[in-house]
């Protein structure tokens, strides 16, 4: 138990550092700014409950509402659900991810994940597997595999 309260406190360390070097780039413009909002409103359900459905901190998340309600927290209206997230975002490369653009998988026939990223390599998502609002990797052999694309409402 000491080692997972180590691994949060460094987690946590590692998430204020970068809302402080996303702040300190705020600074010099709106869009950098809401970029840092976003990722912020995302990380700040750290630990909410997974729901199917949810959709606040209240109830608790699913994937698709997590980017909903942060998105909507910071001003921007997007769709509901994951698969029409990924249709309405505008496209954006792996290798050109930044904070606040959304990562999409395919995790079954017809199921849908999304996650918000909150550096070039780790996303903030409601994860069903652990029933909760969690940071993940991209590079993990899960999410790669599963990968479909990233995409973007910030632009």
């Amino acid at each position: 138990m000491q080692a997972r309260g180590f691994v949060f406190l460094v987690l946590t360390l590692a998430i204020g550092l970068l809302l402080v070097t996303l702040s300190g780039c705020a600074s010099r413009g709106g869009l950098a700014a809401k970029r840092a909002d976003l990722v912020a409103k995302g990380l700040a359900q750290i630990g909410t409950p997974y729901v199917y459905g949810g959709t606040s901190p209240r109830q608790g998340f699913d994937c698709s509402g997590l980017t909903y309600y942060a998105h909507y927290q910071a001003g921007l209206r997007i769709p509901r659900t994951a698969a029409a997230q990924q249709r309405a975002a505008r496209p954006v490369a792996r290798n050109r991810l930044q904070p606040g653009d959304m990562v999409f998988f395919k995790t079954g026939p017809e199921t849908y994940h999304v996650g918000l990223m909150i550096d070039r390599k780790r996303f903030v998502h409601a994860s069903s597997a652990r029933n909760e609002v969690r940071v993940d990797s991209l590079d993990t052999p899960y999410w790669s595999a599963h990968y479909i694309g990233g995409g973007t409402y910030l632009y």
